[in-house]
């Protein structure tokens, strides 16, 4: 302890030249930071695994090391891997980003004991603040508000199983972002949640410890951004709240929250700069509370890090978050009070995952085909890609965020509404048109939200969505996927010729048009360089190509310009990006490779069971003769960062398992055989 002591007070008498930082992660968090360091000056160094080689961090960074193959232990995760390569690329500090090693003090002493500045707290304080129950204590010791909570041991926990007030939350004591986290409502159900919040906390964080405390009805998740230096100077930058959130993560994130009044937001804001002051908390931090129905607040947890929804803050008060860690870190006195800090009107953040919220937000790893960001006035975007890439099974589906900017809440709303209908993501499913329905919902705009709120109204949503995408007009789709189709070669530049383009049905000019399953009858009359013209479900069209810009292109459909993306997936089938929202095309006169035309497979067949996407079998509950039962988890996958239940439909008998533990599967693989 002395030896930290002493470290502190070296760095509060010298500050330190930083000539060039590493940063210990990957993806959108670590493009962001090397944008801060090439505005500041400083050369930045990436890590990358093998399976980032072709990475946007990786490509953008001034130096960039290998850090092999092999799990996030090997990786990432390695702390020994990533200081060596600090001390041997020549840099001075290191930026952990969130997640990863972001929260772990071992890493910061690490740093510390090899003379590299970690930019954070000290590891102390992770210890302090990292540990949830030690964390509850340290509030209540603060005279924080904090709810009911049982600590303890499997045996400890059950033991009061009669007596706690339910509904209960499971928590993992040492990490966060919903994972080792589940509702108990009835006593019935502690054992079973208790033992696989240990399993998946043991898995996320290393430590399979847990804790339970009250559950509040339709809280609030209200969060307060902190700043410190080492001159005793602790600012607050006002408050986000983030309410809106699927499996106990943030998806969508605003400031200043639309739910406190000024007395509850000074409160709330005064509380958490009284906590970090009572612990010495140092650097970039976050204080997070519950709030309830009467705004009665709540001790949460304090992350140790940035966090993901930092630009919101940063949108609203012009300080570059990033820059005063750096500067906070060399041991300089922050370049701001209290008195300082204007916040100007409403910032809102979504969070793009590559996932699938009409089949429970599984992720959907696999290729983007085209990507294009928004403009617009008042639009930032965070993202971990560039252009078409892969989104891999082995990391968080998060794949960019959108943060928008208004005078107030409803301008900030338009803002997000129209950078979505422009953020262009293809080739794979994501959460971006849900996201859409979700801030146009009337209820949002009303502020009648709660953490449940997308779990509540999710048929409302999902219908809604489909809503959204049946108003569309089918036919011009058709037609714009046609014209497309037809001069893709052109745009490639392979070819000059219109009819090589159009292919052997020159002769046969009455084709089908697929779009999302749908049928579209359509016929050629008149094709030249960059017009078609014919009838589409028997109405008349006109397209023709005006400009192209890689996959985006300019069309004009009976008059109306429209602005169109379009790429082919692996399946050859056409994406078009249509007003926002993507449909998948293609036409029935030719014949797709991908697809197997003789197979007479029952794809609704109960008896065979495949992975929902590429990830590995964790768990095989059951053994070849085993007689399950609707429900029945037979196996668990897991893939980017998620647990996935393979689950009986029906009653049924295990008649082969065709997998093992540990075993990469992909979503065409066949994992199991009843009868």
């Amino acid at each position: 302890m002395q030896e930290v002591r002493s470290q502190k007070t070296e760095i509060r008498m010298n500050t330190r030249k930083i000539n060039k930082i590493l940063i210990a992660n990957r993806g959108e968090i670590a493009v962001r930071i090397m944008r801060t360091l090439k505005r500041l000056h400083i050369e930045s160094v990436a890590v990358f695994a093998d399976n980032d080689t072709n990475a946007l961090h990786r490509r953008m960074a001034d130096e960039a090391y290998p850090l092999g193959n092999g799990s996030l232990k090997d990786t990432y995760l390695n702390i020994q891997k990533i200081i060596d390569t600090a001390l041997d690329s020549g840099a001075e500090a290191i930026h952990p980003g969130y997640g990863f090693l972001s929260e772990n003090p071992d890493f910061a002493e690490a740093c510390r004991q090899n003379n590299l500045i970690f930019i954070g707290p000290d590891a102390d304080t992770m210890r302090l603040m990292g540990n949830k129950i030690a964390a509850r204590q340290v509030a209540i010791e603060n005279d924080i508000p904090v709810t009911f909570g049982l600590t303890g041991d499997f045996d400890e926990i059950m033991a009061h199983a009669e007596t706690l007030p339910y509904p209960v939350l499971i928590k993992a004591a040492a990490g966060g972002g919903g994972k080792g986290m589940h509702i108990v409502r009835q006593k019935e159900d502690l054992k079973d949640e208790l033992e696989r919040a240990s399993r998946e906390a043991e898995k996320y964080f290393g430590d399979g410890t847990v804790f339970v405390e009250q559950y509040i009805e339709n809280p609030r998740h209200i969060e307060v951004q902190i700043l410190a230096d080492h001159h005793g100077n602790i600012i607050h930058l006002g408050e986000r709240e983030c309410t809106i959130q699927r499996r106990y993560q943030k998806i969508i994130e605003e400031s200043p929250s639309p739910t406190l009044n000024e007395e509850k937001r000074q409160q709330l804001l005064d509380t958490a700069v009284r906590l970090c002051k009572g612990i010495g908390y140092k650097n970039a931090g976050t204080v997070e509370f519950i709030v309830d129905k009467d705004l009665n607040f709540y001790f949460l947890e304090v992350n140790t890090r940035i966090q993901v929804e930092h630009p919101v803050t940063e949108m609203r008060t012009g300080i570059d978050i990033v820059e005063e860690q750096i500067r906070i870190a060399r041991g300089k006195e922050m370049g701001w009070t209290q008195d300082m800090i204007q916040t100007q009107g409403h910032a809102i953040e979504l969070r793009i995952y590559a996932e699938d919220p009409e089949n429970n937000f599984l992720p959907t790893p696999g290729k983007v085909t085209a990507y294009h960001e928004p403009q617009g006035r008042g639009t930032r975007v965070d993202s971990s890609i560039d252009g078409p890439c892969t989104i891999s099974e082995a990391y968080d589906p998060m794949i960019a965020k959108l943060v928008c900017h208004g005078k107030n809440r409803q301008a900030a709303i338009e803002t997000a509404l129209h950078a979505l209908k422009e953020f262009i993501i293809q080739g794979l499913t994501t959460n971006k048109a849900y996201l859409w329905e979700v801030i146009k919902n009337q209820n949002f705009i009303d502020n009648k939200i709660d953490t449940s709120f997308c779990a509540s109204h999710q048929e409302e949503l999902l219908k809604d969505l489909n809503e959204s995408r049946g108003n569309l007009n089918i036919n011009a789709i058709a037609a714009s996927f046609l014209l497309y189709d037809f001069y893709k070669k052109r745009l490639e530049n392979l070819t000059e010729n219109v009819w090589e383009e159009i292919g052997y049905w020159r002769y046969h000019m009455q084709i089908t048009v697929d779009v999302e399953g749908n049928k579209i009858p359509v016929s050629i009359s008149h094709a030249e360089a960059r017009i078609i013209k014919g009838t589409v479900n028997n109405t008349p069209f006109t397209a023709e190509l005006i400009s192209h810009d890689g996959h985006q292109l300019k069309i004009m459909l009976n008059g109306k310009t429209e602005i169109i993306y379009c790429s082919v997936n692996d399946e050859q089938k056409t994406i078009v990006n249509f007003h926002g929202l993507s449909f998948s095309c293609f036409r029935t006169d030719q014949l797709n490779d991908t697809l197997d035309y003789s197979s007479k497979e029952n794809v609704n067949d109960k008896s065979t069971l495949i992975s929902p996407m590429p990830g590995k079998v964790v768990k095989i509950n059951v053994k070849e003769g085993d007689e399950v039962s609707e429900g029945t988890v037979m196996i668990v996958v897991e893939a980017m960062k998620m647990e996935n239940n393979i689950i009986a439909t029906a009653k049924a008998k295990v008649k082969k398992i065709l997998v093992v533990e540990n075993e990469m599967v992909d979503n065409k693989k066949q994992l199991i055989e009843l009868e």
